[in-house]
């Protein structure tokens, strides 16, 4: 599995970015995309995934700090590739950090967002948050 990131950058506080994840090679047509990020000093956390079977979202997950404020959304070109985005709006100062997107089956993603059952990861893209 193969996943690019692009979209990161400098944002204002209460603005909008819109971060997307280019993943292709899934072995099957049932697979999961996860956004995680990792500010400095801090640990990796889940933002949320989506769940893609058939080039169609079966479910999307959130955590609490991302859901009401951060989109995801999944546009299939074939059963096995999608570029996967990340819409975020009303951006804070806490949400600068290294955002990331991993690839894996479809039961990677679950409502829990761990990180453990994905396979491949992209080399991520930095979002700062001035405010």
């Amino acid at each position: 599995v193969q996943l690019v990131e692009s979209g990161g950058g400098l944002v204002q506080a209460g603005g909008s970015l819109r971060l997307s994840c280019a993943a292709s090679g899934f072995a099957a047509s049932d697979y999961g995309v996860g956004w995680f990020r990792q500010a400095p000093g801090k640990e990796r956390e889940g933002v949320g995934c989506v769940h893609v079977i058939d080039g169609m979202t079966r479910s999307t997950y959130y955590a609490d700090f991302s859901r009401g404020r951060f989109t995801i959304s999944a546009i299939s070109s074939d059963s096995a590739e999608s570029t996967v985005y990340l819409q975020m709006n009303d951006v804070k100062a806490e949400d600068t950090a290294v955002y990331s997107c991993a690839g894996g089956w479809g039961y990677a993603c679950y409502p829990s967002l761990g990180e453990y059952e994905y396979e491949s990861w992209g080399q991520g893209t930095q979002v700062t948050v001035a405010s």
